[in-house]
């Protein structure tokens, strides 16, 4: 593959990558919408949304993980090209612009702040359910 291939592979799995937490981001704001203007308890209803959401949330997971893996690949053949060569001034010209906006993508960070997060989601639909339950004073077992 030539240097500009790379980097093309490497923005394109950036955009991937965004998209991702794109929709991470906006099915939590569902969920928590859905469980926040519910107004009668159900505990049935909770726990297959709490089920769904964490599915969703594994499976968005690896995705991401699977899309910043891709992207370090390219970043890594990108570096790899030699700046020697035809089209070497090019190369060099283009990492010089390149190489200071293209970092490496942290996918422990990821991973933990994408846990954090499912945690919480999870976390509040509970406790939305419980607030529920203690609004109507009904008991826990359905």
């Amino acid at each position: 593959m030539s240097y500009s291939e790379l980097i093309q592979g490497y923005f394109e799995r950036s955009v991937a990558l965004q998209w991702y937490w794109t929709v991470f981001i906006l099915v939590i704001g569902g969920v928590l919408g859905f469980s926040a203007f519910r107004q009668r308890p159900d505990l049935i209803t909770t726990l297959l949304v709490m089920v769904l959401f964490a599915g969703f949330a594994y499976k968005n997971l690896g995705a991401i993980e699977a899309t910043a893996e891709e992207r370090h690949a390219f970043l890594t053949a990108a570096k790899a090209v030699p700046d020697e060569g035809p089209g070497a001034a090019d190369v060099r010209r283009a990492r010089t612009a390149l190489d200071p906006v293209m970092p490496a993508y942290d996918i422990p960070a990821a991973r933990y702040f994408h846990i954090a997060c499912s945690i919480l989601t999870v976390a509040f639909l509970g406790a939305a359910e419980w607030r529920r339950r203690q609004a109507t004073d009904q008991p826990a077992a359905k």
